[in-house]
Formats: structure tokens, C-alpha cells, sequence
């Protein structure tokens, strides 16, 4: 985690939000966590420069592909945008696995937060959740399988994995929390120091 000393000092207002970066072999891994970040990043008490402008921004500069936005320069973002950071998101697990007794949804995700003035890096994370955390396995080994069946016909799904997902991103960008962004000025929360 970067110091908190940097992040302060920064005061950053608003962010860009850059489509995540995906590590996966799951397509829909980059637009289900997009999706999922905005909001979050808005209940901690930022601007965040809305997802449709910045991807139509993004298309109008030939730029489709989460790996060549996450290129651009700090620099040029910033000129682009006019945005205090931005925050660099990927993907690194997203979709089922499968044991012999059980099927879960894991997904895991990296974020890093940059000025855009300086480059300096003001936070980053990692979080990550699994679809059977409150899971409870009882009856025996057939209750066993049969839940594991079923969880396997839920979990192909094509969005099966969007709640999940959910989850990752609340435990990495939910502000306020032991490793999560400090509140942004928007926030009643907000601490200026």
C-alpha cells in the first residue's frame, strides 16, 4: 500500500476510472468489475468521470483495448480528462473452478490509484472473494454432491459471476475500510488534514 502521507498530500477530488486490465480467461471479467467500480468510488466521496464518456473518449482516440489505455501516459490522461487520478485496475482470476466435490467462483483483482500531476502512487490493493464463502456443507457425501452439482449448472452461467465480482470490488474500493481508499471530499466521512 502506498503511504498515506502521499495520498493526503494529493487531496485528489475527482478520478477516471480506466477499464480493467484482464488476466483471465473470461471475457466478461473487464466489464463486469467497470461496472462495478463507478458507484463505490462515488459512496467514498469522489467525482468519477462517467464509464460511457470515458470509453467513448477512449474509442474516438483509437484506443480499444484495456492494455493500450492503460499505456497513456499519466500526462496525457490528465490532459485528456482533466481528472486529479486515475485508477489502473486488473483482473486476475475470474470464473469457476472445479474440484471433484465443489464448484467456485473466485475473483481476484489489483488496483492502484495515480495522480495524474505527479505519477505518484497514492494507494493500491488487492482483493478477493469465492462464491461459497458462506457456503455450508451438510447431509453427508451426498448432500455434498448434489451441491456441487448444482452449484456447477449455476455457475456456468453467463453472469454467474457478476455478484462475486461485486464482492471483489467492494472489498477493494469500499472507502473508509482497514485497506480500501481513504473518503474522498464528497464524503461526510471525509477527514481534511
Amino acid at each position: 500500500m502506498a503511504g498515506l502521507s502521499a495520498f493526503r498530500a494529493s487531496r485528489p477530488y475527482s478520478i477516471v476510472g480506466l477499464p480493467p486490465l484482464n488476466n483471465s480467461p473470461e471475457v466478461e471479467a473487464t466489464y463486469s468489475m467497470y461496472a462495478q467500480m463507478t458507484l463505490l468510488l462515488a459512496e467514498a466521496g469522489y467525482y468519477v468521470l462517467p464509464v460511457a464518456l470515458v470509453d467513448e473518449t477512449f474509442k474516438r482516440n483509437g484506443l480499444t483495448t484495456a492494455a493500450d489505455i492503460h499505456a497513456v501516459g499519466v500526462q496525457k490522461l490528465h490532459d485528456i480528462f482533466g481528472a486529479d487520478t486515475a485508477l489502473y485496475v486488473m483482473a486476475k482470476d475470474y470464473g469457476s473452478g472445479y474440484t471433484i466435490v465443489n464448484s467456485a467462483i473466485t475473483v481476484t483483482a489489483n488496483a492502484k490509484l495515480v495522480d495524474l500531476k505527479t505519477g505518484a502512487l497514492l494507494w493500491s490493493g488487492t482483493a478477493s472473494a469465492n462464491s461459497n464463502e458462506n457456503s455450508q456443507s451438510g447431509n453427508g457425501w451426498m448432500g455434498i454432491l448434489l451441491t456441487a452439482v448444482v452449484s456447477q449448472v449455476i455457475n456456468s452461467g453467463a453472469e454467474a459471476a457478476h455478484p462475486t465480482a461485486a464482492l471483489t470490488s467492494r472489498r477493494l474500493l469500499q472507502g473508509g475500510t482497514r485497506n480500501g481508499l481513504l473518503y474522498g471530499p464528497r464524503s461526510p466521512d471525509y477527514v481534511n488534514e
